[in-house]
C-alpha cells in the first residue's frame, strides 16, 4: 500500500512457517443423538507467502475447517487436536485475544460479500471501522487508510465508492469491497472461502487476478478453499483434497494431476492439460 499508511498498516509476517494445524478433530453434537464427527485427523502447514487450495465437494468440511481455524465454530462444537498460528494455540486462546488476530494478522475473504456486507452503512465506512478495531487512529488516519485500500482493489473514484451503500454496488465491486477489508491491516494469513462463486466468469477472472497481484505485491500466504478445481489449479501451489471430513491426499499442484488417488484425479481430470500454478 501506499507508503503513507504504514503507520496504520504495518505488517504482521515474518519468514518461516505461519499456521500449522495437527490432528484437528470437530464434532457437532446433537440432542438424542451420537456426536457427528465434520473433521477427522486435520494436518497440514502453510508456509510464509504460499498459496495453498483445499478441494472438496460440498458437504467435505471446507467451511467447519475454515470456522476452526478463526475460531467461529458454533456452540456444540467439540474440537481438539491443535492450530498453531506463529507459535500460539488457536484453539486453546480465547476469545478476547483472538478478537486482536481475527481482521488483523489472520484475513477472510467470505463466499457471499452481500451478506458479509452491512447495508445500512456505507462501504468506505465498514473499511475504516476495521482499521480502527485494531490501530489507535484518529478518523481521519482511518478514513485516508481505507481510501487506499479501495483504491487498490481497483474500486475508483474513491470518494463515490466509499460514500456508496452495498446496494448500490455491482456483485463485483461488493467482492472487491471485502478484499479491501480483509487486506486493509496487512494479514500474514489470508483466507479466502470460495470467493467468487458468486461472480460472472468474466468478473471472476478479473477478481482472481487481483488477489494473485496483491499477494506478489503483499507477500501475504494464501488459504483457498473451493470446490472449483479449476480455480484452485490456476491459483495456489499445492492442493489439499478433502472428502468425507478427512485429508485424503495433498501435494505440489503440477504432481497432483498424476496422483495415484481416483478421487483426486477426478476432481482434476476436467482441467488436466490445461495451465495451472506450477
Amino acid at each position: 500500500m501506499n507508503t503513507h499508511t504504514t503507520d496504520v498498516r504495518m505488517r504482521h509476517f515474518t519468514d518461516g512457517r505461519l499456521l500449522d494445524v495437527r490432528d484437528l478433530t470437530v464434532r457437532y453434537k446433537r440432542d438424542g443423538d451420537d456426536a457427528v464427527t465434520v473433521l477427522e485427523r486435520i494436518g497440514f502447514a502453510v508456509e510464509t507467502q504460499e498459496s495453498i487450495g483445499v478441494l472438496g465437494e460440498s458437504g467435505a468440511g471446507k467451511t467447519t475447517l475454515v470456522l476452526a481455524i478463526l475460531g467461529l465454530l458454533p456452540l456444540g462444537a467439540a474440537v481438539s487436536g491443535t492450530v498453531d498460528f506463529r507459535g500460539r494455540d488457536l484453539i486453546a486462546i480465547g476469545e478476547s485475544a483472538f478478537r486482536s488476530l481475527r481482521g488483523a494478522a489472520i484475513a477472510f475473504i467470505p463466499q457471499e460479500p452481500a451478506q458479509a456486507l452491512n447495508p445500512v452503512i456505507c462501504v468506505g465506512q465498514q473499511v475504516t471501522d476495521i482499521i480502527r478495531a485494531h490501530f489507535k487512529v484518529d478518523r481521519k488516519t482511518a478514513r485516508s487508510s481505507a481510501e487506499t485500500a479501495l483504491q487498490e482493489v481497483g474500486l475508483c473514484p474513491v470518494d463515490r465508492i466509499y460514500s456508496a451503500f452495498p446496494h448500490q454496488l455491482s456483485g463485483g465491486q461488493r467482492q472487491r469491497v471485502v478484499i479491501a477489508q480483509a487486506l486493509v491491516c496487512n494479514p500474514a494469513l489470508l483466507i479466502a472461502d470460495e470467493p467468487t462463486s458468486s461472480l460472472d466468469q468474466i468478473t471472476q477472472s478479473q477478481v482472481l487476478s487481483l488477489l494473485r497481484a496483491l499477494q506478489q505485491k503483499h507477500g501475504f500466504s494464501l488459504l483457498l478453499i473451493s470446490h472449483d478445481p479449476w480455480i484452485v489449479a490456476e491459483m495456489v501451489t499445492r492442493i489439499i483434497v478433502l472428502r468425507e471430513g478427512r485429508i485424503i491426499d495433498q501435494g505440489p499442484t503440477g504432481q497432483m494431476f498424476a496422483s495415484r488417488n481416483s478421487y483426486t484425479r477426478s476432481l482434476l481430470g476436467c482441467v488436466q492439460g490445461q495451465a495451472y500454478a506450477q
